[in-house]
């Protein structure tokens, strides 16, 4: 069989080529001692070099399910040097069908799950943790080797390392941060994947330009009042800062909670925690029902903090929250950028100017290198003239898709959907008819798959999809 060749990397003369080869070969005996591919997907993995099986665990009928770790240089420049084992998983459906590549951006989830595309098209599914996040770290670690091209380098080599074992086409996939790293995978490999679906993924192509961002929250939402209750309630959460800080120093100690890591102090957090309010507000609630739950200026300091709770959470601006998440205030800090929100309605109670960016994150001890203002533009332009084969899925509300990717090409068969009403969970099925019904043909288009194998997914068990869930959710910069 000739290896899967991506569409967009198959010239005239080279098909033809192709064609003369498989022709020859047909004609030409094989070796007797050659031994046909093992027909066992675990056999198959363990005879790729570099890749390990971790282990497989059991799941629903029709699938095979396994995590995977695999040998990544630190330095793509350097592939004698350093090395990581880079953590993946493997949903296996079968040999004869397409495969997605599912970039988590973050944290692989090691449970079983699969992503909408891969559901729609009754699909293989490798998901992927993002260089950095543990385990997948070089030790020591070099931050340097931390930036979007590098990254995009493991997918590359992941890709080439299973396109002898998935020969069928290759669709990836991401939410959030993790649309964004398809994208970039895309950028610099275009040629590896026969279409992209990514989900909310934001595009900060000017670091900390808030002109968008300021016109979202000026515009969000049906009612003008649900904002203007949640600047209300942003004023009165400062004006009682004393009485809340101490609320959430209380939490600290009785959940052995710290803040000397990353962002210093308690008082500083709780600033940044209300900052934040207003966009996690809009990133996961619903609306317009959780508009009525903003509590009233007057309301009691026990309802205040149970709402702040609620909505951007005590426990995440401690270290053990943001600890975690380091990897991804690195690379917001040195290019992917850091959005903005309004602050004109809190003149003289903010004490920390300049807080609301990824850097305050960063442990005081970590080598920051300068911001890299051409990274982002490059991928935009990119997006925006070059791509092929891209879908892009936002939601009405979600304020990371105050600056969002353009496409819209039928000549490239790119496109975008807003889902009404979504917020940062959107997907294609939270689409109108129409844009649903173009989203999924394009997708089913790209994958080679007809209508009748992708109803196969209706009939089969469904997993258990939190991993997919958690994907959607990620905080990215909050």
């Amino acid at each position: 069989m000739i290896p899967r060749t991506p569409h967009s990397a198959v010239s005239w003369r080279a098909a033809a080529g192709a064609l003369l080869t498989a022709t020859a070969l047909l004609f030409t005996a094989a070796p007797a001692s050659a031994d046909p591919a093992p027909t066992d997907i675990a056999d198959r993995l363990d005879a790729v070099p570099g890749l390990r099986i971790i282990e497989e665990t059991e799941t629903e009928p029709g699938f095979r399910y396994f995590v995977l770790g695999y040998e990544q240089p630190a330095d793509h420049g350097d592939a004698d040097g350093q090395t990581f084992e880079q953590r993946l998983t493997l949903l296996h459906r079968g040999f004869d069908r397409p495969t997605v590549l599912h970039t988590s951006g973050y944290n692989v989830s090691v449970g079983a799950f699969r992503s909408e595309p891969a559901r729609i098209l009754d699909a293989n599914q490798i998901s992927t943790e993002q260089r950095f996040f543990e385990p997948s770290r070089p030790d020591p670690a070099d931050w340097d080797d931390l930036d979007i091209r590098q990254a995009a380098a493991d997918h590359h080599r992941l890709v080439e390392a299973l396109n002898d074992v998935y020969r069928q086409e290759w669709i990836s996939t991401g939410a959030s941060k993790g649309g964004m790293t398809s994208v970039y995978h895309r950028r610099f490999y275009p040629d590896d994947i026969d279409g992209t679906v990514a989900y909310v993924a934001p595009n900060d192509v000017i670091d900390r330009e808030d002109h968008a961002y300021r016109r979202f929250f000026r515009t969000v939402g049906d009612d003008p009042q649900c904002q203007d209750d949640l600047e209300d309630l942003q004023h009165e959460a400062l004006e009682r800062r004393g009485e809340l800080v101490d609320h959430y120093t209380a939490l600290a100690q009785k959940n052995d909670w710290t803040f000397d890591r990353t962002l210093g102090s308690a008082d500083r957090a709780f600033e940044i925690l209300v900052l934040d309010t207003a966009w996690a507000f809009w990133q996961y609630q619903p609306h317009p029902e959780a508009c009525a739950d903003i509590p009233a200026p007057d309301a009691s300091t026990d309802e205040i903090a149970a709402f702040l709770d609620e909505v951007a959470g005590f426990s995440f601006y401690t270290d053990q929250g943001t600890m975690p998440y380091i990897p991804y205030y690195f690379q917001a800090a040195t290019q992917l950028g850091t959005p903005s929100v309004p602050t004109g309605h809190l003149d003289g109670l903010l004490r920390y100017p300049g807080l609301f960016q990824a850097r305050s994150y960063l442990p005081d001890e970590m080598d920051v290198p300068r911001f890299d203002h051409w990274a982002m533009p490059d991928v935009d332009h990119w997006v925006s003239h070059r791509s092929e084969r891209m879908l892009f899925v936002d939601g009405e509300y979600d304020p990371w898709g105050a600056e969002h990717f353009r496409a819209g090409s039928a000549r490239r068969d790119t496109m975008r959907f807003v889902a009404p009403g979504a917020n940062h969970g959107a997907d294609i099925a939270a689409l109108t008819d129409a844009d649903r019904a173009k989203a999924t043909e394009a997708l089913k288009r790209w994958a080679g798959v007809g209508d009748e194998a992708a109803a196969m997914a209706d009939r089969v068990p469904e997993l258990d999809n939190a991993g997919e869930r958690r994907a959607k959710i990620e905080r990215g910069f909050r």
